[in-house]
């Protein structure tokens, strides 16, 4: 028995090493004096200073976090009432679709989607004069993959909803609307707020569907990044790597603090 839990920590620590070691390499690294990533010429900030002056790395940044504040927005409103609906509404017609729907992004490959909405908007603006490729459709982009992360959150936290305070709500005098938002909404902007965080998290990750939908002048940072590395990696981008990671970290910190507020 001693044995077999030894065997399991022994595993269990190969595989968080595995998954952590590298991240803690990038931020030791990015303390770098040498060009070279791999090889330790003392301790330095240079290119931590380096990083933050590079305006082209911060634009990218700023137009990022710009988009991925936008869209985890739009995507927890929409995203909430799309789970709402699916929870509650159990029974109008064409419910099943409609779930099919709102899971559909979360299946499908990301090539797929890219295509399909590059194909859309270049309609759009064949048709109509526009939108142009930037901002608005890199959001919209964001947002019709991110809605779908949020709507199942939503449900699954309605499914085991004490729905008697609702009911208690209401036979005070309260109307469906109000009961919803001096009642349901407070006990479940919890999850909201996580799936928000999710959604900005997926916003601020993603490359692929951005390539497709992103005009010449509008590069977010992961495209800025991927760009970057094309010839060789760049000190500065263990930097940007530590940044992200410190910031993720938070994110994370948050999320559990509001999913125990939730329980």
């Amino acid at each position: 028995m001693i044995g077999r839990a030894r065997f399991a920590f022994t595993m269990l620590g190969f595989g968080y090493a595995f998954l952590y070691l590298p991240l803690a390499l990038v931020m030791f690294y990015s303390f770098n004096e040498s060009r070279m990533v791999t090889v330790w010429g003392g301790f330095s900030t240079k290119w931590w200073s380096a990083l933050f002056a590079n305006e082209a790395m911060l634009r990218a940044a700023w137009l990022s976090l710009r988009i991925a504040a936008v869209s985890a927005t739009l995507a927890a409103v929409i995203g909430l009432a799309a789970g709402y609906a699916l929870a509650r509404a159990r029974n109008f017609p064409g419910r099943s679709l409609f779930g099919s729907l709102v899971i559909a992004p979360m299946v499908m490959p990301e090539v797929v989607m890219g295509i399909s909405m590059l194909l859309l908007f270049v309609g759009s603006e064949r048709l109509f004069g526009g939108p142009d490729r930037g901002f608005l459709t890199i959001t919209l982009a964001h947002v019709t993959f991110s809605i779908s992360f949020v709507a199942i959150i939503v449900q699954a936290r309605l499914a085991d909803f004490d729905r008697s305070l609702e009911e208690a709500a209401m036979d005070l005098g309260a109307t469906p609307w109000v009961t919803f938002r001096t009642v349901t909404l407070p006990l479940i902007a919890p999850t909201v707020g996580s799936g928000w965080l999710l959604a900005f998290t997926l916003s601020l990750d993603d490359l692929i569907l951005t390539q497709f939908v992103a005009g010449a002048q509008s590069q977010t940072l992961p495209m800025r990044v991927y760009s970057s590395v094309r010839l060789g990696v760049d000190p500065q981008i263990n930097v940007l790597a530590t940044v992200v990671v410190m910031v993720a970290a938070c994110a994370l910190v948050l999320s559990g603090w509001l999913t125990r507020r939730k329980a």
